[in-house]
C-alpha cells in the first residue's frame, strides 16, 4: 500500500503535489496552529536552496559561454541580439510596473540585516568591489554578483579547452541542475511548512499580499508578450506583428504552460520552425540556446520580487539605480536553471544590490514558490515562445518583402 502510494505521488505533476502542499499546510495551520515543527520543513527546505543556490548560477553560466562555438554564418548575431534585448526590455518593464504599483511582502526580522545603499554611487561601489571577489570566497559567502562575474570569466576561458574539459564542465552543469531538481521536488513539503508558518503566525490576511504579486507578475508578462515583443517585430519586420506572435503563442507558449521547461520545450519549438520555413542551420542552434539565455520572464519575474523586497524594507530606488538592476536582472536570467523555479534561485543577485542579506533573499526565493504554481507555467510560457519568436524575425528580417 505503502509503495503504491509513493509511486502515485511521484507519477503526479509538481504542479498538483504544489498546490497539494499549500492546501495541507493551510489545513494544518487551522487545525494544529502550535505545532512549530510542522514549520520546520518550510526552514530545511529553504537552506537546501541557499545551500546549493551559488554553486548553480556559477555551473549554468560558464557552461552556456564555454560551449559557444565561434565562426558559425547564420542569423545567430541577430537572434543573440534580439533575446539580449528582449529579456532586457522585459526586465525594464517590470521595474516600471514596480514604480506604478509598488507591493510589500512579509518578511521576518526584515530590519535586523539591512544596510540599504545610499544611492547609485554607493551600487556601483558594491558592484565593483564584489566583481572582484575571490571566487571560492564567493561561493561560500553568496556573493552572487562575484559568483557571476567569475563564472563568465571562466566560460570565456574554457571556449579555448579541449573537447573533454568542456564536457566536464557541461557534465559538472548538469549534475548541479540533477541536484536542484531532487530540491525542487521537496517543493511540495517545504511550501507546506512555508505556508503554515505564514497562516499559523498572521492568519490568511498574510496571503493577500501574494495575490497581488501574482497578478502583477502575470499582468506584466502579459504586456511584454502582447505589446513589447510585437514592437520589437514590428520594428524589424515593418509588418503586422501579430500573426506571428499569436502562432507563437498559442502553438509554444501553451504547450510551454503545462510542461513548465523550456527545455522540454525544445522539440515543440524545432517542429514550429520548421513549419515556418526557417533555415535549420539557424533554429537547431538558436532554440537550444533560447532555452538557456532567452529568459524575459525570468527577468521580470527576478526585478518583480527583488522589488517587492526592496518597497518592504523601505529602501529608496531611484531611476539610475533601477537600471543597473534591470542590467544584472536580464544577465541573471540569462543563467537561470532549466528546471522548474529555477529562475527564484537568482533573485539574491539582485537583491545583493541593495545590501538585502542571503537570509532575507532567500525567504522572498521562499515567497515565489509559493506563487510558482502559476508564476513559473506563465513565465515558462514567455520564455519558450519568445525563442521561437526572435528567431523567426532574426530571419524574416533577412527574406525579400514579398516572402514575408
Amino acid at each position: 500500500m505503502l509503495h503504491r502510494i509513493i509511486l502515485t505521488w511521484k507519477k503526479t505533476n509538481l504542479i498538483k503535489r504544489i498546490s497539494l502542499g499549500i492546501l495541507c499546510g493551510a489545513l494544518l495551520a487551522v487545525l494544529f496552529p502550535q505545532a512549530s515543527a510542522i514549520g520546520l520543513l518550510g526552514e530545511i527546505f529553504v537552506g537546501g536552496l541557499k545551500a546549493i543556490a551559488p554553486l548553480l548560477v556559477f555551473a549554468l553560466v560558464a557552461n552556456a559561454l564555454s560551449q559557444q562555438k565561434k565562426g558559425e554564418k547564420s542569423n545567430m548575431k541577430t537572434v543573440i541580439m534580439l533575446y539580449l534585448l528582449g529579456t532586457f526590455a522585459a526586465a525594464l518593464v517590470a521595474v516600471l510596473v514596480g514604480f506604478v504599483f509598488p507591493l510589500e511582502i512579509d518578511l521576518a526580522d526584515a530590519k535586523q540585516s539591512l544596510s540599504p545603499p545610499d544611492g547609485i554611487g554607493q551600487v556601483l561601489s558594491n558592484l565593483l568591489l564584489k566583481l572582484v571577489d575571490n571566487p571560492l570566497n564567493a561561493l561560500i559567502s553568496a556573493n552572487y554578483i562575484g559568483v557571476l562575474s567569475w563564472a563568465v570569466v571562466f566560460g570565456i576561458a574554457m571556449r579555448e579547452a579541449s573537447h573533454h574539459s568542456k564536457d566536464l564542465l557541461r557534465t559538472s552543469a548538469e549534475v548541479t541542475s540533477k541536484i536542484v531538481e531532487w530540491i525542487i521536488n521537496l517543493a511540495p513539503f517545504g511550501i507546506l511548512g512555508l505556508v503554515y508558518t505564514t497562516i499559523s503566525g498572521k492568519g490568511f490576511q498574510a496571503l493577500q499580499s501574494y495575490g497581488l504579486l501574482l497578478l502583477v507578475l502575470i499582468a506584466t508578462m502579459l504586456i511584454v508578450a502582447l505589446i513589447i515583443n510585437p514592437l520589437i517585430v514590428f520594428v524589424m519586420l515593418r509588418k503586422n506583428p501579430y500573426p506571428l506572435v499569436w502562432r507563437c503563442l498559442r502553438v509554444s507558449g501553451v504547450t510551454a504552460f503545462f510542461t513548465r521547461s523550456s527545455a522540454a520545450n525544445i522539440p515543440v519549438n524545432m517542429k514550429l520552425c520548421r513549419d515556418l520555413n526557417l533555415n535549420p542551420e539557424t533554429y537547431s542552434v538558436s532554440i537550444p540556446l533560447g532555452a538557456t539565455i532567452n529568459m524575459a520572464g525570468a527577468a521580470i519575474t527576478i526585478n518583480t520580487l527583488t522589488l517587492a523586497a526592496v518597497h518592504t524594507l523601505g529602501i529608496q530606488v531611484d531611476f539610475a539605480t533601477a537600471f543597473v538592476l534591470s542590467i544584472v536582472a536580464a544577465v541573471s536570467a540569462c543563467g537561470a536553471s532549466g528546471v522548474a523555479g529555477g529562475s527564484l534561485l537568482l533573485i539574491p543577485v539582485a537583491c545583493s544590490l541593495f545590501g538585502i542579506s542571503n537570509d532575507l533573499a532567500m525567504q522572498v526565493v521562499s515567497v515565489g514558490f509559493v506563487i510558482g504554481v502559476i508564476q513559473d507555467s506563465c513565465e515558462t510560457a514567455l520564455n519558450s515562445s519568445t525563442d521561437v519568436l526572435f528567431t523567426a524575425v532574426a530571419e524574416m528580417s533577412s527574406w525579400p518583402k514579398e516572402k514575408l
